[in-house]
């Protein structure tokens, strides 16, 4: 009997012992949605993904044309270690961009909500007037872009006002206009804008000559970014919109190629049909209110627009819109053949160093009457 209860003493402890090595084991496995963390985080390095693997589904998704851009990455490298792999990973990348945008600090300002980094590779087209694929804006979001710059006051007003509501903004410029103002575009891009390029001229290029002469078209695209790229003094993005919105299929498979994104629009203002602030105001507002989001196109180059935009932005806020910031994964490398066009076409200017103001001083001016018109130069 002693024997008996010797053996069934020492079996009971073998299995307790053997339960315990078990349960050990299980305590010590992740979970599986922690592995599953863990995995993501590390196909977040720099090693490649195998060459035959076949691409994930998020890629060939829409979206994966835009991400979240983070203005200081430098300084979440700490808090990210210090969550570990898994919850970096786990954090949405809106969320991370989010928490790097700082409150806006001026009176009633509206602050950006994101910020968007697109990646021009291949060439894509944005702006469901013309481009349906890539729809990256959440509801009541809007890109807010100005064409047809830079011009004397109306650009600076235009910075002014978005400086106001700690806000910004891209901007498609003309090279000749670049050219003529230098000072203005550098402001641009001292306010932190993006900016993209319209051709050299504004010339219709699905228009004859340029319809038919494809060097001619690509020496307008080429030169109007070499004569931004110079005016501002740093390289811009490889941001383009066709002058009035035409875009010839040759063109485009040439920009694919130059790896230079499309912009269209999902809402024209058409502000350069308008004169009064209260018209430009009525016009984006009703049609914003149609879509619910969406690229908005203006013209930094029309007073009516420069006017109209301080409360053109209290009416967005108090409608509860959002307002993103697009800004590009890289930067636009220029041509060596068209900036050369370009230093040829500015070679008059050679001794014009001094800033406009100092130069040109207005002594008397018209007080009467309606203001004569700008220009008819639209989109």
């Amino acid at each position: 009997m002693r024997f008996f209860v010797i053996v069934v003493g020492a079996l009971l402890s073998l299995g307790l012992a053997a339960f315990g090595f078990v349960s050990a084991q299980k305590g010590a496995a992740p979970t599986p949605g922690v592995a599953v963390a863990a995995r993501v985080a590390s196909n977040t390095s720099a090693v490649p993904p195998p060459a035959t693997a076949e691409p994930t589904a998020q890629a060939q998704t829409p979206a994966a044309a835009t991400r979240a851009a983070q203005n200081t990455p430098a300084a979440n490298a700490p808090a990210a270690a210090a969550n570990g792999a898994a919850g970096a990973a786990a954090a949405p990348s809106g969320a991370a961009a989010a928490n790097n945008i700082a409150a806006c600090d001026k009176p009633g300002g509206m602050g950006l909500a994101r910020i968007v980094e697109i990646d021009t590779t291949g060439g894509p087209g944005f702006g469901f007037e013309h481009f349906k694929q890539y729809d990256f804006l959440r509801d009541k979001e809007i890109v807010l872009t100005f064409d047809d710059g830079p011009w004397p006051e109306n650009t600076p007003a235009v910075l002014q006002a978005l400086a106001d509501n700690c806000l910004k903004a891209t901007f498609f410029e003309i090279g000749k206009h670049a050219m003529w103002h230098p000072q203005i575009s550098k402001q641009v891009v001292e306010a932190g804008m993006t900016l993209g390029s319209h051709t050299w001229s504004h010339k219709d290029l699905a228009r004859k000559p340029y319809a038919t002469d494809l060097d001619l078209a690509k020496q307008e695209i080429e030169m109007g970014a070499s004569a931004v790229h110079m005016a501002a003094g740093v390289p811009i993005a490889p941001f383009f919109r066709f002058p009035s919105l035409q875009h010839p299929p040759a063109m485009l498979t040439y920009l694919g190629e130059r790896n230079i994104a499309t912009f269209s629009t999902d809402i024209d203002s058409f502000d350069f049909r308008m004169h009064k602030p209260e018209q430009v105001i009525k016009s984006v507002m009703t049609k914003l209110e149609k879509r619910g989001k969406g690229i908005i196109l203006m013209h930094d180059f029309q007073r009516g627009t420069a006017e109209a935009l301080p409360e053109l932005l209290r009416q967005l806020k108090a409608g509860g819109y959002k307002v993103v910031h697009m800004v590009p994964r890289q930067m636009l490398t220029t041509l060596s053949q068209y900036d050369d066009m370009v230093m040829k076409q500015d070679k008059l200017s050679s001794n014009n160093t001094r800033p406009e103001n100092n130069v040109v001083h207005t002594i008397g001016q018209y007080i009467g009457g309606a203001p004569p018109a700008t220009s008819d130069m639209h989109e």
